[in-house]
């Protein structure tokens, strides 16, 4: 199988290294050329991840999207969500005929308030069954220092998604799969609000035990959403299989809650410090999902009526200028 890598942040990089170390070459599309010229004389991305060298002989860098994409058989989409309009939309609609789509991103793209399936589908005609998702609590920065992870490859057609999964299992990598392809992606969405909301609560100084309170919270919120979402794409029995204290649901919201390397948990403790949502934004330097997932998940629920208590509050802090202690003794209210 040939890959093609769009996209060459902290993510991308990561798994363009395990790619490349389970023996794949990739084609990668890098905007930068500058970027490029590095990759290729000092065998590390100068941006992101630069303790994660490359055997260039792996790596076939483009600045040219198209070409790319033609090269490739399988494509990893890491590009942020509020940028792949951008990155895409200028394609021929037909230029994703016969491939197969590997998304990386957990986010919801902001402009239209889609999931990467919804906009490839309406797009670029992508049928959901050649669209995959890796997912899971996998930092990139653990990924460059080889810490074992596990990743999750989710897809309709599961016996493909296992074939997936097997390019991407390295001896520090463990990969599982499942059939939810739309709930995992949900629950990749709210796992980024929910983790800036526990930043908040740790720039506001709550501490441990009121953080264990809150999450276990967030867990039970996540799950309903997510439930409501899929359960009239699905069969009650398919539903039921489904293990929402598995790594790709409860472990993702573990770590992204918790992490020093959480961006997302990050800006929420600029927040809760009192830096206003511009100032976290040129203080951070990187994207925050759950900033504009907050709104969406908001948006995207007037319609849905899931009960979100914690993640309302977390986007009436971030839009709508709630102080974040009174955004704060909300969620008190609503934990049980």
């Amino acid at each position: 199988m040939r890959f093609g890598m769009i996209g060459s942040g902290s993510w991308a990089t990561a798994l363009a290294k395990i790619l490349t170390d389970n023996g794949n070459t990739i084609q990668w599309w890098i905007r930068n050329t500058g970027t490029i010229a590095t990759l290729k004389k000092r065998r590390h991305n100068p941006h992101y991840l630069g303790a994660a060298y490359f055997d260039t002989t792996q790596l076939v860098l483009s600045s040219n999207i198209e070409e790319v994409i033609n090269n490739s058989d399988l494509l990893v989409i890491a590009v942020p969500s509020a940028y792949i309009i951008e990155a895409l939309s200028a394609l021929p609609r037909d230029i994703l005929a016969g491939k197969k789509i590997i998304s990386a991103i957990k986010g919801i793209l902001p402009s239209n308030n889609q999931l990467l399936n919804q906009y490839l589908s309406e797009s670029f005609n992508v049928s959901l069954t050649d669209y995959f998702t890796v997912l899971g609590p996998c930092h990139a920065e653990e990924v460059a220092a080889e810490k074992l992870s596990y990743l999750t490859f989710s897809g309709i057609d599961e016996a493909f998604a296992a074939k997936i999964a097997d390019c991407f299992t390295t001896e520090y990598i463990n990969t599982k799969v499942n059939h939810d392809i739309l709930g995992v992606q949900y629950a990749a969405v709210l796992k980024n609000i929910y983790a800036l909301g526990a930043g908040i609560a740790h720039g506001l100084d709550y501490g441990d035990n009121f953080l264990s309170v809150y999450i276990a919270n967030c867990a039970h919120e996540m799950v309903g959403f997510c439930k409501k979402m899929v359960w009239d794409k699905e069969s009650e029995e398919e539903q039921k299989s489904i293990n929402y204290s598995a790594s790709v649901y409860l472990g993702d919201l573990l770590v992204t809650c918790y992490s020093l390397y959480s961006r997302n948990r990050t800006f929420g403790n600029m927040i809760g410090k009192g830096y206003s949502v511009t100032a976290a934004q040129l203080e951070l330097k990187m994207i925050a999902e759950g900033y504009n997932a907050s709104k969406c998940i908001y948006k995207t629920n007037e319609l849905v009526q899931a009960d979100l208590p914690i993640a309302t509050s977390i986007y009436q802090i971030l839009w709508e200028h709630l102080p974040a202690e009174e955004g704060f003794k909300q969620i008190e209210n609503s934990l049980v």
